[in-house]
């Protein structure tokens, strides 16, 4: 479609009639401030509509801000549109503009408006009729200058006869209206999208380029694409992703419903009646013969990659490891247990080594690359991953003997000191303060560190950036009890419903890095300066008792995965964008500002950690003090770590 792809300098010029008639509707509309409605099936682009009609008007300097009316709570809805004053309700600790006020000088998306509550339609048609909004909590009324544009999938006619939507507020709406055509009333641009596609995330995944073989095309054009241009964007992302062959054939597109004979095979009604037969002729493990069979060829589509196995299924990666651990694919910590105590009285032994990551740095590029798997496969010693999404979590799991390894920065080690968990120091790797930063949104009122006073920040507790919180706080002479601070772990991208419930996130590299190429968000000061940012390599004390070994052979891997990313950042940065979903270049970006030399641990360090271990104590955000060398490896020195 003539989408926000039109925002796009490659964007394709489509060529169908009907794409032509609807760009020429849309030039008309876009110079003027009238309220639009568009109205177009799920996954035909409304938002990206609305954009074009937002850049090409006269409001294009000022701001677009989209809310998904069917995602806003029915008890705070009134106030994230409209805003709220401090007191209004609990929880209101300050004065907060909604959506309407955040939108002035630009345009407002109103999007699935047919999902609105009725009490809420009346409010917004007052709001349309006067131009002006009155916060929750207070009874001024703010004149607001706002372009409105509404999207709906939902037959308003239809809903105005249900009663589910006020007929006053549709004629309100139906100024001028957009009706967006679905992709299967425009064939001829498929081509011209697919293409389009293709060439987008083959850059963004740094992949060579993709094209279609003259039947995978023909396939896409015969498709009925239910789920419209999202679906068709999302059928060659996941082939951009899984193919490692240049031209795209088409059961590399895995489009549903599509065999070799075309598209009227396997329907829903034959997948049931193929299901029936079986329940009444062979019910003896058909659902174990389905999920195995589902798993085994979802492994094969992906090369035995458990991450994006996972993700074809629609599943996570531990759900799909417990399939694995059922069916024996993979070895369950119960198992293994049972297995080593029989080994071990044939006179054999077989170990393993589950190992907690973050999909980033050394042990992220380890994972992608196998090498640990190789080095140990001789040794009869199984290597398990589990991903975690913060180094909070990870040592929670460490505590619980989920895993036996993993890394996390300099605070999670003094939380998990403090809580009675038996971590170990085995190694560390350089600091790298300008990893770690608060963001806030483009257009905030905080531009500085003193302008944090009464806001809301986003943190992970007990991680590094709850660190850096405190320091900066301390520089601007906040007290904690200034500000709003709310415990969330980590996320990019952000959506709506963040942007109105917090103030400023507190993230780290590679999510920090990718946060500074979006053009809606900032960093507003970063760690140099302020922390020393280190990470940490832990293992069991228990786990490094029985097994120094493994532990010394791992250490060894790290340090050879940090000199090739160090001298193949680039190789690495794709490897590690792959399984991240980022852009090569924001991950390239976060491995440059950090040095990947696994070294061991040496007296300048701990004494850093002692500093912040008794900096949380001295505020009673941990509930007794610690010795840091307490839980320092005793035998690290035998490594011959660079220094």
């Amino acid at each position: 479609m003539l989408t926000t792809y039109a925002n796009h300098t490659d964007s394709p010029r489509l060529v169908d009639p009907a794409s032509l008639a609807f760009q020429s509707l849309l030039d008309k509309f876009a110079p003027t401030d009238a309220t639009v409605l568009i109205v177009g099936e799920t996954g035909t682009g409304k938002e990206v509509v609305a954009r074009y009609l937002h850049h090409h008007s006269q409001r294009r300097h000022g701001p677009f801000l989209a809310v998904n009316c069917g995602a806003l709570t029915e008890s705070l809805a009134e106030a994230e549109l409209f805003g709220h004053e401090k007191g209004a309700f609990t929880g209101a600790t300050q004065a907060h503009p909604g959506w309407f006020e955040s939108a002035q000088g630009g345009t407002l998306l109103l999007d699935e408006i047919g999902e609105l509550s009725l009490s809420l339609q009346v409010k917004l048609l007052r709001v349309l009729q006067e131009r002006e909004i009155t916060r929750v909590g207070s009874r001024k009324p703010i004149k607001v200058d706002v372009r409105v544009i509404a999207a709906t999938h939902v037959d308003l006619a239809q809903a105005i006869r249900e009663r589910r939507f006020r007929e006053d507020l549709f004629y309100r709406l139906n100024i001028a209206v957009v009706p967006l055509p679905p992709l299967r009333q425009r064939r001829e641009d498929i081509p011209l999208l697919a293409q389009h596609f293709l060439a987008l995330y083959a850059r963004r995944l740094a992949r060579p380029a993709r094209r279609l073989s003259p039947d995978a095309l023909e396939a896409l054009l015969e498709y009925s694409w239910p789920g419209n241009i999202r679906e068709l964007e999302n059928t060659l992302h996941n082939a951009v992703l899984l193919s490692r062959e240049e031209t795209l054939t088409p059961a590399q597109l895995r489009i549903a419903g599509y065999s070799e004979r075309g598209f009227n095979l396997p329907t829903d009604s034959t997948l049931d009646s193929f299901l029936q037969q079986q329940l009444t002729h062979q019910p003896q493990q058909l659902f174990d013969r389905v999920i195995s069979s589902l798993i085994s060829n979802a492994l094969t589509m992906t090369e035995q990659n458990q991450t994006q196995a996972a993700a074809l299924l629609g599943i996570s990666r531990h759900t799909l490891r417990t399939h694995l651990a059922n069916q024996g694919m993979i070895k369950g910590r119960r198992k293994v247990m049972t297995s080593n105590v029989l080994l071990s009285q044939r006179g054999e032994q077989e170990r393993e080594l589950r190992i907690g990551y973050q999909k980033f740095g050394n042990l992220g590029v380890l994972k992608a690359r196998q090498s640990l798997e190789h080095c140990f496969a001789k040794q009869d010693i199984n290597v398990l991953w589990s991903e975690f999404p913060a180094g909070p979590q990870l040592l929670h799991a460490l505590q619980n003997n989920e895993i036996d390894f993993g890394t996390t920065g300099e605070v999670p080690p003094i939380f998990a000191q403090a809580s009675g968990n038996a971590v170990t120091y085995i190694a560390w790797e350089p600091p790298a303060p300008s990893s770690v930063g608060i963001v806030v949104p483009r257009e905030s009122d905080i531009h500085s560190i003193e302008d944090l006073r009464g806001k809301r920040i986003s943190v992970n507790k007990g991680s590094n950036v709850h660190w850096l919180l405190l320091q900066l706080l301390e520089e601007a002479g906040i007290g904690l009890d200034e500000l709003k601070v709310i415990y969330a772990p980590p996320k990019y991208p952000l959506t709506a419903s963040d942007y109105l419930s917090v103030d400023a996130w507190m993230m780290w590299d590679p999510l920090l890095s990718a946060a500074e190429s979006n053009p809606e968000l900032r960093v507003l000061v970063n760690g140099d300066g302020r922390v020393r940012n280190h990470q940490f390599y832990l293992a069991r004390r228990d786990y490094v008792e029985q097994h120094d070994d493994i532990i010394k052979q791992l250490v060894e891997s790290l340090q050879q995965t940090g000199l090739f990313i160090d001298e193949h950042r680039h190789q690495a940065s794709v490897l590690l964008a792959l399984e991240l979903g980022l852009e090569v270049a924001s991950v390239e970006r976060a491995l440059t500002r950090r040095s990947h030399k696994t070294r061991a641990m040496v007296f300048e360090v701990i004494k850093e950690q002692q500093i912040i271990a008794d900096r949380f104590y001295a505020l009673g955000l941990i509930n007794k003090p610690v010795r840091v060398r307490d839980a320092i490896w005793q035998h690290s020195s035998a490594l011959a770590l660079a220094k």
